[in-house]
């Protein structure tokens, strides 16, 4: 299921932060542009993805979805080094 949608008022600051906030708990994220939407699914991928500096993975039909390194989620909590 997608967990952010594009409606009829485009691209908002509040999606941009609702998907921001997704992306760096999940890493990918679907995005489903609705119909009404002013954009075309193709410019509503390439600009979300600009502006959260995210990576478009693939558009299929209405919905795209996005990729989004967080390195936080990588980390391990105090990992000894390998030598040791």
């Amino acid at each position: 299921k997608p967990t952010v949608h594009v409606g009829h008022h485009g691209i908002t600051a509040t999606l941009l932060q609702s998907l921001d906030d997704a992306l760096e708990a999940r890493e990918l994220v679907k995005v489903q542009i609705e119909r009404n939407a002013p954009v075309t699914v193709k410019e509503a991928a390439g600009e979300l993805a600009g502006q959260v500096g995210a990576e478009v993975i693939q558009v299929i039909g209405r919905k795209t979805t996005l990729c989004g390194l967080n390195p936080e989620l990588h980390k391990k909590p105090e990992a000894k080094p390998a030598w040791r």
